[in-house]
């Protein structure tokens, strides 16, 4: 099945995080009190709606309590992502991401219930939802437009195989440049290696070809 979410606030940080849901092929409820920025996400996201999250009643009523996790990527109105998540949490939504201004913002989050507090940086978006998609990946950074790095936990599907078996190079493109295991960090480990449950391995490639990995192999 896949995996759903509700991203509200549709600026730079949660615009960046509904694509990249909907590009790993989540269904996603984009919404905001902008009506220009919903159009802009109405033939992206599942659903785009245009709703004021401060409204209990609203939010009742759009069934959100049903989706597994809300991002709530507000912009410069703390107030109004303050009450939206205390709203989230009192209607009994199972996990909620906030984006945080400052430090007292994070403080106060963290206290009404917020799952995951985040300090966004340009782009932050697209690290965040890997994160969410796999619990395997434990980051994501991006080299260039179109290349980045990943660092994923081995998972059952790769455990127990050796790197030549797995031929990971020659099925999806991307190179596995060092593997964690413990504190020794192997550097271009050899074909023979075989990946142990929990390893650590840090993988390059093109953002296309990390992709179908993820959606094989992680999910």
């Amino acid at each position: 099945m896949k995996k759903e979410f509700v991203v509200i606030g549709l600026g730079r940080f949660g615009g960046s995080i509904v694509r990249e849901l909907i590009e790993q092929d989540a269904d996603v409820m984009a919404i905001d009190k902008d009506s220009e920025r919903v159009d802009e996400f109405a033939t992206i996201a599942t659903q785009a709606i245009v709703a004021d999250t401060t409204d209990e009643a609203v939010l009742k009523s759009l069934g959100i309590r049903n989706f597994e996790h809300v991002i709530v990527a507000i912009g410069e109105n703390i107030q109004a992502s303050i009450l939206t998540t205390l709203m989230l949490k009192d209607i009994g939504v199972k996990e909620i991401t906030v984006k945080a201004q400052n430090d007292y913002h994070a403080k106060v989050l963290s206290k009404i219930g917020a799952d995951h507090v985040v300090h966004p940086e340009r782009d932050m978006g697209i690290r965040i939802a890997h994160n969410m998609l796999s619990n395997n990946v434990l980051d994501y950074l991006e080299l260039s437009d179109e290349h980045s790095i990943m660092e994923i936990r081995a998972n059952e599907k790769l455990s127990g195989y050796t790197l030549i078996q797995l031929d990971i190079r020659a099925k999806y493109g991307i190179n596995i440049v060092a593997i964690k295991r413990g504190g020794d960090i192997i550097v271009s480990p050899q074909a023979d290696m075989e990946i142990q449950l929990e390893d650590i391995l840090i993988i390059i490639g093109s953002d296309a070809d990390i992709n179908r990995f993820e959606k094989k192999v992680l999910n």
